[in-house]
């Protein structure tokens, strides 16, 4: 994947992810809120004023989450972006992070 097509699928990937979220509050008790500056997409979970950040690094060819539970890396293989780490799905590991911080069981999905 060259560095252009990364960053077409990274921005992609961002909308997405601030869209579903918006979805999610529209539609339920999530209480997020989604501030998109460049490749950076911070969420505020309201209920306790924490933050997940979600950001390209196009150097690596990754998504990056940062969150209470740690830092994770996610590689596209695709047709999926998958943790470098433990090979899990970004949607399903944004639905358990902003669960267990944003206080409301959500599944996010593309």
């Amino acid at each position: 994947m060259t560095e252009s097509e990364f960053l077409d699928l990274a921005d992609a990937t961002l909308s997405t992810i601030e869209a579903v979220l918006e979805k999610a509050c529209d539609e339920g008790d999530l209480d997020v809120e989604c501030s998109r500056s460049g490749n950076v997409l911070e969420v505020e979970c309201i209920n306790d004023g924490s933050k997940i950040i979600i950001n390209s690094q196009a150097p690596m060819k990754e998504m990056w989450v940062a969150a209470r539970s740690g830092g994770f890396h996610y590689r596209y293989d695709g047709a999926h972006w998958k943790n470098t780490r433990d090979g899990s799905e970004l949607y399903a590991a944004l639905s358990e992070i902003v669960s267990a911080q944003g206080g409301v069981q959500v599944t996010l999905q593309p």
